[in-house]
């Protein structure tokens, strides 16, 4: 039995440690995404995307498009 419940012991201790990994990992992630730069490039488009829009509408195009999410999302 003192084997049994050394196993139980070290089985919760790690149980413990991974639901605070966990938790850590959480709110790291929920500072991230308060953050102004992570929300602007959740909102711009694929750099394929913004590439395509330079070549068929030219630069000005592009920076008018980029500056929604900027205007959105201030430093």
């Amino acid at each position: 039995i003192s084997a049994y419940s050394t196993i139980t012991d070290d089985h919760a201790t790690l149980k413990a440690a991974n639901a605070k990994e966990i938790s850590d990992e959480a709110t790291t992630q929920t500072a991230l995404e308060a953050t102004f730069g992570w929300k602007r490039e959740q909102e711009y488009p694929t750099i394929q995307d913004q590439l395509d829009d330079i070549y068929h509408n030219g630069i000005d195009a592009w920076k008018a498009t980029i500056k929604v999410t900027k205007d959105k999302y201030p430093k």
